[in-house]
């Protein structure tokens, strides 16, 4: 899990006109749920157990490997970003999510 504060120049123009005690950003929490592999709406892998982490966010963002490196094996044998894509939406899915 990682906080980041969410840059806001409005905030802090306006602090300089109210000069309060204390400027209070907000926050976004950045939580890692480890990658879906196919089936993971089946239980396949630690599918359940993703799925429900997925389940307790607001927001999902993709983040899907593009770059071969061959001391990091890819779970479905090779890079290809737009079946990663298709997979993790189909497991979505089949989840309800």
């Amino acid at each position: 899990k990682a906080m980041v504060e969410v840059p806001d120049l409005r905030l802090n123009e306006l602090a300089k006109i109210v000069k309060p005690e204390k400027i209070m950003h907000s926050l976004i929490e950045f939580v890692d749920i480890a990658g879906l592999v196919k089936g993971a709406s089946k239980g396949e892998g630690l599918g359940n157990k993703f799925l429900s982490n997925i389940r307790e966010t607001e927001v999902i963002l993709h983040i899907v490997r593009c770059f071969d490196e061959e001391n990091i094996t890819h779970v479905e044998g090779g890079v290809d970003p737009l079946r990663d894509v298709e997979i993790i939406n189909t497991e979505l899915i089949l989840a309800d999510i």
